[in-house]
């Protein structure tokens, strides 16, 4: 068989566009975000450790976990919970935030090869205004950030992956999805688009589970997976 490294391109598959999930993907937010919640939801009265709030709530939507939690209490928690708690995790993300090890340099091979990217997450665009901005990323994306409250429904369901690709100009074939959760996996899944999934942080059963096509745990890595040359491998077909 025939591998071509260039133009993001493999045997199975061609690349036009790649959709990177921002938490846990671009930016290595998920702790600093579950701290907060834990936190919130023990106030609430739902007692919770960060690591235990990670495990349930990883690629979920803030509104609808303040759903979860009420339905736990029998009762509102009021319309300034998630406003509460955004506001914290804003904080932290100034003083604490990083972007995800080898992603800076993967980005820029990506769109250097012509291969259209764009980010597709949960969170709001106000949200990933500051994440991407206190890690520098936000260059790489102007433009071509898309969140779950411009289709009106979050990942697992396939809308806002498609709602990517319809901006971007690309059929859903022709897509690869970077997530790092299993909720965000089967949305990019049911997109009919190919997934890979990437679990530095969280171990690769979740989203071997739900049927990714590619596991990894090196960001810097992604460019080769993809197909795309990167500086230290010249373009060439291997036998």
């Amino acid at each position: 068989m025939t591998r071509h490294v260039l133009g993001c391109y493999t045997e199975d598959m061609k690349c036009e566009l790649v959709i990177f999930d921002c938490d846990g993907v671009l930016v290595a937010s998920e702790a600093i975000a579950n701290r907060i919640i834990a936190a919130a939801m023990t106030e609430a009265g739902v007692e919770i450790m960060a690591e235990d709030a990670l495990k349930r709530f990883l690629g979920g939507k803030l509104t609808f976990i303040q759903k979860d939690v009420e339905a736990m209490l029998g009762r509102e928690l009021g319309e300034d919970w998630v406003p509460n708690i955004y506001a914290k995790q804003f904080k932290l993300y100034r003083k604490e935030l990083r972007a995800i090890p080898g992603i800076d340099s993967a980005l820029s091979i990506i769109a250097d090869s012509g291969t259209k990217i764009c980010v597709g997450s949960n969170g709001p665009v106000e949200k990933m205004d500051v994440t991407l901005g206190v890690t520098n990323l936000k260059r790489h994306f102007e433009g071509r950030i898309f969140s779950a409250d411009m289709v009106g429904i979050p990942k697992p369901e396939p809308d806002l992956y498609l709602y990517c690709a319809e901006r971007m100009g690309v059929a859903p074939e022709n897509c690869v999805v970077v997530e790092d959760s299993p909720t965000g996996a089967r949305a990019g899944i049911s997109a009919g688009m190919r997934v890979f999934g990437y679990y530095a942080d969280h171990g690769p059963e979740g989203l071997a589970a739900v049927g990714v096509h590619e596991l990894f745990d090196d960001m810097a890595k992604l460019p080769e997976l993809l197909g795309i040359a990167t500086p230290d491998v010249p373009s060439r077909e291997v036998g």
